[in-house]
């Protein structure tokens, strides 16, 4: 039984009438990650389609040292500059051309980037996140997704870290205090 089990008490499917699905950062930088939770993840969005769910990706990247924030200096310099093939979203990914693309440049997919609004202006009261880093950028989106008011539900097979003991620390964070947890199979029920 996996780590983060335990933590799962609460289960509730999600409401393809009021949910979205983000994706987060599957890019060429994060590929090592990304590639082997692209057959998950290309799952959940083709399910979530076909549910009529709108589905948004985010792009992490940094236009200037003006936007750097503390990133930088975490990271030791090694940020994604965008304009370059590392800050391109993998190509494997299953996206079309009517999908929006959300720029942010830190963590939080929320922070600076009308996300919120957007969301709102649709009538989405819940969003399904996926994508990498699960411990990072995932989770940080998913806690100020609560915050603002929305049901969380988190992938627990189409997110990934950089290890799996920060991929089930993260998944215990959200079991207790912030989302449902979910995966392919859960969600092709729940669209069914």
């Amino acid at each position: 039984m996996s780590s983060y089990k335990k933590f799962e008490i609460r289960k509730r499917d999600p409401d393809p009438k009021s949910a979205a699905l983000l994706v987060i950062d599957i890019q060429n930088h994060f590929g090592s990650m990304a590639r082997p939770i692209l057959p998950a993840l290309n799952a959940t969005i083709d399910l979530c389609r076909r549910a009529s769910l709108p589905v948004f990706f985010t792009r992490h990247c940094h236009k200037s040292p003006d936007d750097y924030s503390m990133l930088y200096e975490w990271w030791n310099g090694d940020i994604i500059l965008d304009g370059t093939l590392e800050s391109q979203l993998i190509p494997d990914l299953h996206r079309t051309e009517a999908d929006s693309v959300i720029l942010k440049n830190t963590y939080s997919a929320f922070r600076g980037t009308g996300l919120e609004e957007r969301l709102k202006e649709m009538g989405v009261k819940e969003v399904i996140v996926s994508g990498v880093m699960t411990n990072l950028c995932c989770e940080t989106t998913a806690r100020e997704a609560f915050v603002r008011a929305f049901r969380v539900f988190f992938s627990t097979d189409a997110t990934a870290a950089s290890s799996l003991e920060l991929h089930e620390a993260s998944l215990k964070n959200m079991a207790y205090g912030f989302a449902y947890l979910v995966d392919c199979d859960r969600l092709q029920e729940a669209f069914s």
